[in-house]
């Protein structure tokens, strides 16, 4: 491998002044030995700049080449999840050796940074198309429509849920303070399944599901408190029924159940918790809850239904009044996640 050698400004300064006599560039590269194209760049520099000199750098040359830096952008762009040792590995079979820092820093300045994937359902193409047409069918639905929408779900709440991936602010060696540490119970303390539902007209029932709910316990629920959720909200003839795919509520008896019942029910998409409204009240509900830190089951379940009934309707209004952007949203996307 040759060795590139640094020219003096005395010898770049003669080539010049020969070719201001007019040798041309093969010529002055005979004379000093030097290739044409070195020749040509030290007179471009010339009459570009008037000078021979090379200007001292700002700082330190960058070890990243630009070629480096660009397969390492097209490599996250391709692979997202490649990590900072993986880009140094790639780095170090070129010969170059960085800290993963650096790494950062080149890819920050490419507006590329690492960001805690959200987590959201899993869609088949088959979600995707059933996404997209709900979406379509429904975007110009007037407001009307969706204040006659019962909207109702099911969520779990655990006891000590709350306390992971909290915070403190400490000093070093402080970490084992008791105002520093997080009590922990097996098994995360236990957790309440809840049944709940709401209108625009504010908060409906919320029931505790006892042990797991089949079917038959799903029907129980609804008998008990849809009619009287619909009657509290004042919800007109005509009121639609909202739920997911869930395998107990399109049972062959819930579905019979329904039609006895004479549910008008809303065509749902699967993996579509993002277009439930009721979604968003769920975590209003356990931000509120776990901030009174209840202590056993109990209190855990009596601070959800008072908690609960404290959600304003103007909360819940804000929602539906909303809800065409969640459906242009899924429009965007083409059926896919959105950010709701």
């Amino acid at each position: 491998m040759g060795v590139t050698k640094q020219l003096s400004n005395d010898l770049k300064t003669k080539i010049v002044h020969h070719h201001g006599l007019g040798e041309g560039y093969r010529k002055l590269s005979q004379r000093f030995k030097l290739s044409v194209s070195t020749v040509r760049n030290i007179l471009r520099k010339w009459k570009t700049t008037g000078s021979v000199q090379v200007k001292a750098r700002s700082g330190r040359p960058r070890k990243i080449s630009d070629r480096q830096k660009r397969r390492m952008v097209r490599t996250v762009r391709v692979n997202p999840q490649t990590s900072t040792k993986d880009l140094q590995h790639h780095l170090a079979a070129d010969g170059v050796t960085v800290h993963r820092s650096t790494i950062r820093r080149t890819l920050h300045k490419e507006m590329l940074y690492a960001r805690v994937m959200q987590r959201k359902p899993f869609l088949r193409p088959q979600h995707k198309q059933s996404r997209l047409r709900y979406a379509q069918a429904h975007l110009d639905k007037p407001a009307s429509f969706w204040n006659k929408v019962l909207w109702t779900d099911e969520t779990k709440i655990e006891l000590f849920g709350h306390n992971k991936g909290r915070y403190a602010w400490r000093k070093k060696n402080t970490a084992f303070q008791e105002k520093h540490l997080l009590p922990t119970v097996k098994y995360g303390g236990g957790s309440i399944m809840l049944w709940g539902c709401v209108a625009s007209a504010g908060t409906g029932n919320l029931v505790k599901v006892e042990g797991r709910m089949d079917s038959t316990q799903y029907q129980q629920i609804l008998e008990t408190n849809v009619q009287e959720s619909v009657t509290k909200l004042k919800l007109r003839r005509g009121w639609i029924f909202q739920q997911d795919n869930d395998p107990k509520h399109c049972s062959k008896s819930t579905k019979a159940f329904m039609q006895r019942n004479k549910y008008n029910v809303l065509e749902w998409p699967s993996q579509s918790p993002d277009l439930n409204i009721i979604e968003n009240l769920w975590c209003e509900l356990k931000r509120a809850v776990h901030a009174r830190k209840p202590s056993n089951l109990n209190e855990l379940e009596m601070f959800c239904k008072e908690e609960w009934y404290k959600i304003p309707s103007t909360t819940i209004q804000t929602l539906i009044g909303t809800y065409r952007k969640r459906l242009e949203a899924v429009i965007s996307a083409k059926g896919g996640s959105t950010k709701y």
